[in-house]
């Protein structure tokens, strides 16, 4: 089973979002940086199938030569080796994203043979483009299925399920090789050890250097949403607060008056 996993490094969303002056980017001085919850569970789920079923597996990111550290972190949790489609920075949209990944897929495909399985993780968690993993699969004429939850490998067929509207869940029987996007809740990543890491820092990086292009979708700016105020109200001190909390509970309709 030889398996590709797609990450997108991105800023940690813990982290005070602020933008540059120009609008055009945002302020990562102060910002850690990590993969989506998404792809970490695909990052998992694709160790977890090659020590089950044997193979290999590859993780690839498109970004700048920093991007290093995501997959790093992939090989210290069991991914076999990494390519990185090294930018100069520029943001990539998806069709130029997905682009460059198939360009790649196809070279690595004609070097090493076929990926059974190019995983993705359901959205990326900076800009929330849904796009790249459908683009990479209609390019290579592979079927493809979204927001997974629960995936299964056996007689050269996927088994996916994903959640339904209503509370069900659909279930998807397609052919290898194939694309699957997958939804945090698939697995629960491991956390990498230190000699995985030692073993990590000592692989090599394999590095390409993608074509940029244009493709008429322009970035205008970005904009933050204002935030919401927070306010604390304090009602009284001891029991000579009970009257006020009373009234407050009455007001927003806990209890009747």
């Amino acid at each position: 089973m030889e398996i590709l996993v797609c990450v997108k490094r991105v800023p940690s969303t813990g982290g005070r979002i602020v933008l540059t002056p120009d609008g055009q980017e945002i302020d990562t001085r102060y910002l850690g940086f990590t993969v989506s919850p998404h792809e970490e569970c695909a990052v998992e789920e694709a160790v977890r199938i090659v020590e089950g079923q044997g193979g290999s597996s590859a993780v690839l990111t498109l970004g700048p030569i920093a991007a290093e550290e995501q997959l790093r972190d992939a090989m210290a949790v069991g991914i076999d080796r990494a390519i990185l489609l090294e930018t100069d920075g520029r943001e990539f949209d998806p069709i130029a994203t997905s682009a460059a990944i198939v360009e790649t897929v196809r070279a690595q495909e004609a070097a090493r043979g076929p990926f059974d399985l190019i995983l993705f993780g359901n959205e990326a968690a900076d800009t929330g483009d849904f796009q790249v993993g459908i683009r990479v699969a209609v390019a290579l004429d592979r079927p493809v299925v979204t927001g997974i939850k629960s995936l299964a490998l056996r007689d050269g067929a996927a088994f996916a399920r994903r959640e339904a509207a209503g509370g069900g869940w659909e279930t998807y029987d397609v052919p290898l090789p194939a694309v699957v996007s997958v939804k945090e809740g698939l697995n629960l990543p491991r956390y990498p050890s230190v000699p995985g890491r030692l073993r990590a820092k000592r692989k090599e990086v394999e590095r390409v250097q993608p074509a940029w292009s244009q493709n008429g979708s322009v970035k205008v700016g970005l904009r933050l949403p204002e935030e919401d105020g927070a306010r604390v109200e304090i009602l009284g001190r001891g029991p000579e607060a009970a009257s006020s909390v009373v009234d407050l509970l009455v007001r927003i309709g806990v209890i009747a008056s």
